[in-house]
Parts: structure tokens; C-alpha cells; sequence
């Protein structure tokens, strides 16, 4: 079993940043792939971001050159440093944790982006 914890939302003014961290309960970075999603209300989950084993990464249009992933092996820590922000970036944001049939969640993270 594996838990995840997110923490860094908030509410900031367009074109503000903030960095989102999740804290994973055991090193699972070498055979997990570690994401971000977001889900805004009404609408469907969907990807923002993800990082391989490898380090691989992967980032959603809409975020290319705004948001970067990273990890901390050693603190276990996935991070997402978001700038640049939108009104239209304003959801909760989850960490994820995926490897072959295993599918971990984390409780969420709001952030809410308004002037």
C-alpha cells in the first residue's frame, strides 16, 4: 500500500505561481510512474503531468512551458511548480502513483486561481 500526500494549494492572482508537492509513504519512484491530474468542477480528470521511473517526462498542452514536474528520490517527494497562472487552472489537483495493475490516489489539492 502506498500513500500519498499532497500539499502547496492555494488561491493566488493570475500570473502567480505556486508549487504543489506530494510526499509518497516509500520510495516507489524507480518502478511507478508519478503523475499530477486535475479535476475542475463539471468536468473529467486529466493528465497535467508525469514522470517515469526513468525520468521520462510528460507534459499536457496546455502546460508546456508554464508547469514542471520533479522528484526528490531521496525525500520521496514529486514536486509541480506551476507559473504563469490561469483563471482556467483553477481545480483540484491529485497526485498519482501507477505501476502495472497498482493505481494510487492522493486526497487532492485545491487551487484556485482569481483575482
Amino acid at each position: 500500500q502506498v500513500q500519498l500526500v499532497e500539499s502547496g494549494g492555494g488561491l493566488v492572482q493570475p500570473g502567480g505561481s505556486l508549487r504543489l508537492s506530494c510526499a509518497a509513504s516509500k520510495n516507489i519512484f524507480s518502478s511507478y510512474v508519478m503523475g499530477w491530474y486535475r479535476q475542475a468542477p463539471g468536468k473529467q480528470r486529466e493528465l497535467v503531468a508525469s514522470i517515469t521511473s526513468f525520468g521520462y517526462i510528460n507534459y499536457a498542452a496546455f502546460v508546456k512551458g508554464r508547469f514542471t514536474i520533479s522528484r526528490d528520490i531521496a525525500k520521496t517527494t514529486v514536486y509541480l511548480q506551476m507559473n504563469s497562472l490561469k483563471p482556467e487552472d483553477t481545480a483540484v489537483y491529485y497526485c498519482n502513483a501507477l505501476a502495472a495493475s497498482l493505481n494510487y490516489w492522493g486526497q487532492g489539492t485545491q487551487v484556485t486561481v482569481s483575482s
